[in-house]
């Protein structure tokens, strides 16, 4: 079973939880604890991934979690070339809700022969920017206006759009750092209107907040900072039961 099969029967049973592993800001010794705390915690997969790499030490961390752990590793990419045999796949992003072309089609036209080279499972993802009450460095990474957080028709628009253009995930981000995350709302209209899976991250910040998102729709949840700063497995078993209480 590839891994896209294997996200939607996971999505057909239950919402799911993602941890994000930011690959610049960890050793590759200690992203691969790290990504073993998250599985022996709950977490049903790894993203891994960021906006900018410094250290450059990208393969070799994905190389040390690919061997600590049995769950999913997933490349989330920035806005760089991040492609590594060392994954499972990777969600090849297209900003839908950007206007700026290097974000639409440019990166992805950079990334595409590495991925043939490596015969890397590649998950077409309609990525769509949410704005969170601050500017946030996919924001300006990206150069890219997200849109407006109340505006559930501009985002199901944009999601259908992404459907229809073939998208196989519609992920929607409020960015690292964001004061609030994707509204209950938005999803909910996503998830009555659209026949993708929902990937939600960015500014959840309690297990609360991550089963209200879940329950509203989303279909997988992603926490990245708040693990981070936190740095409790607890932490990390208390997202995924309150994520996991969400039955399909």
């Amino acid at each position: 079973m590839n891994i896209y099969d294997k996200l939607l029967e996971l999505s057909s049973q239950r919402a799911n939880y993602f941890c994000l592993i930011d690959p610049d800001g960890m050793s590759p010794q200690k992203a691969a604890e790290f990504a073993k705390t998250c599985e022996e915690n709950g977490a049903d997969g790894i993203l891994v991934g960021g906006s900018i790499m410094i250290e450059n030490d990208f393969d070799a961390n994905l190389k040390a979690i690919k061997a600590a752990i049995k769950i999913p590793v997933l490349i989330f990419p920035g806005i760089f070339n991040f492609v590594s045999p060392y994954a499972d796949a990777i969600l090849l992003l297209s900003v839908i809700s950007s206007r700026n072309p290097q974000m639409l089609i440019g990166e992805q036209v950079r990334a595409a022969p590495l991925i043939k080279h490596y015969n890397l499972e590649s998950i077409g993802t309609g990525y769509m920017l949410i704005d969170s009450g601050k500017s946030t460095s996919v924001n300006y990474m990206s150069n890219s206006m997200p849109i407006p957080h109340e505006k559930n028709d501009i985002a199901l628009a944009t999601a259908l759009a992404g459907q229809y253009l073939g998208m196989k995930i519609i992920y929607m981000d409020s960015g690292s750092g964001a004061e609030k995350p994707v509204s209950d709302s938005m999803i909910a209209k996503l998830k009555r209107n659209i026949d993708l899976p929902i990937i939600v991250g960015g500014g959840i910040k309690t297990p609360e907040v991550a089963r209200q998102k879940a329950a509203a729709g989303a279909d997988f949840i992603v926490t990245g900072n708040i693990l981070e700063k936190n740095g409790d497995p607890k932490l990390i078993r208390e997202f995924a039961d309150a994520i996991h209480s969400v039955i399909r």
